[in-house]
């Protein structure tokens, strides 16, 4: 007989309401809000708005099922409502629609400080999340020393935790959260914040979470991670269930639907017009078309970060160079082109980041945004036999249009 799911969750949907104003009330002074203070009660109580107001579904339809012990990762580009599902299981907001049925003491880690009160200390907040979680006060109490050396916070322990860093929020956060003994444990991306000792010491601990028998949520980018710790995973896109299954089969799902093979259009780009990869023999070219409408690139620089199948960046390169524009002319709109010189890529698929801006600011940037397929390249390479260790190729960088032709070498190196 098949156990019972700790997570249920059926026609699960959560929306929220934008208003859109008119052009003329978007920006309001005093004797504004004060004139029209009337009108705007008048609306309130009548129910209408001040504008257009759109009905924005985070989530719909969202049916899944985790059962006890597995380790879910949840997948999704920015926007796809994967914070919001978490705090749907969290109890921290409403379902609009459907229902998430939870069996179990859930634990969760979702913001830098959720749940902490900032004039209480480190000490007295570790009493109140044990409370929360409906811990007694002596289970709390049995787990303290091992939540305080976890954290390495032991200096700060008496200070209150509106002066803690960022970093010492979410070290505290994840080891009440992980000590307390929850049957779900639920952890957002925000284990970033922290530095890399203290993610492999949190990744660890919900290895051995979920070695216990408890079940683990987890949100993150980082396909390494999610491969490695989860078991199962679900791929969010645009608020709807796109795929639920072994995370093998949830991660060649995420990596396909999120890049475009080759080419990549942007019709509605006010910058970015199409971004492409392609390989020409032994080397690999990348172009951006790009339409400089509103003059904000001072010089054009188009860097890149080329990935493994499992989103580990491999190869990358930053154009901007101190010195390295000195006297060049560029085109305002057209096509910047960057030849990577014999890589020396195995066979498989690679997925490619770009970004896009001045030697100041970058406008624009997007995270796996085409695919490239590589054959036959190690064989189409000769480089002398005694070349060992790491090997940052040359790139060859050109811009295009307007009457202009630039041609930029980047020197050896400057990956």
């Amino acid at each position: 007989m098949t156990s019972a799911p700790v997570i249920h969750a059926e026609g699960l949907g959560k929306s929220y309401r934008l208003l859109h104003r008119d052009e003329g009330m978007r920006y309001q002074a005093l004797r504004d809000t004060i004139a029209r203070a009337p009108a705007a009660l008048a609306r309130r109580l009548t129910g209408k708005a001040a504008g257009n107001v759109e009905t924005f579904w985070a989530l719909k339809d969202l049916d899944f099922e985790v059962q006890q012990g597995q380790v879910l990762g949840v997948l999704g580009r920015n926007g796809a409502g994967k914070s919001t599902l978490l705090k749907l299981l969290s109890r921290v907001t409403d379902p609009s629609a459907g229902r998430a049925t939870i069996r179990g003491r859930v634990a969760s880690l979702l913001e830098v400080g959720t749940g902490f009160h900032p004039e209480l200390t480190g000490r007295e907040n570790i009493f109140l999340n044990g409370a929360i979680l409906g811990m007694k006060r002596e289970e709390t109490k049995r787990r303290f020393d091992e939540i305080v050396a976890f954290a390495e916070v032991e200096r700060f322990l008496d200070t209150p935790v509106k002066r803690y860093s960022s970093g010492m929020y979410v070290r505290l956060a994840f080891s009440v959260a992980a000590h307390l003994e929850p049957e779900i444990l639920i952890v957002d991306e925000v284990l970033a914040v922290g530095d890399r000792d203290f993610q492999k010491k949190c990744i660890g601990r919900m290895s051995d979470v979920a070695g216990e028998g408890r079940t683990v949520i987890f949100v993150s980018h980082n396909i390494h991670v999610l491969r490695d710790l989860c078991t199962h995973g679900l791929v969010l896109q645009n608020g709807r269930n796109a795929f639920s299954g072994t995370i093998a089969g949830a991660i060649e799902h995420y990596t396909n639907a999120s890049a475009q093979a080759g080419e990549k259009l942007y019709p509605n780009g006010k910058l970015v017009k199409r971004v492409a990869v392609r390989q020409e023999g032994g080397n690999i070219v990348l172009e951006c078309d790009y339409d400089d409408a509103d003059k904000q690139l001072d010089i054009p620089s188009f860097g890149y970060i080329i990935h493994d199948a499992d989103g580990r960046p491999i190869l990358g390169h930053n154009p901007v160079i101190e010195g390295s524009y000195a006297g060049l002319e560029f085109p305002r709109t057209g096509t910047v082109r960057a030849t990577i010189s014999q890589p020396r890529l195995l066979d498989g698929s690679y997925l490619v980041s770009i970004f896009l801006g001045d030697a100041y600011t970058t406008y624009f940037s997007e995270d796996h945004c085409v695919t490239l397929a590589i054959e036959g390249m190690v064989s189409a390479v000769q480089l002398p036999a005694a070349r060992v260790g790491p090997v940052y190729p040359q790139v060859d960088y050109e811009f295009i249009g307007e009457g202009l032709h630039t041609r930029l070498t980047a020197a050896r190196g400057e990956g």
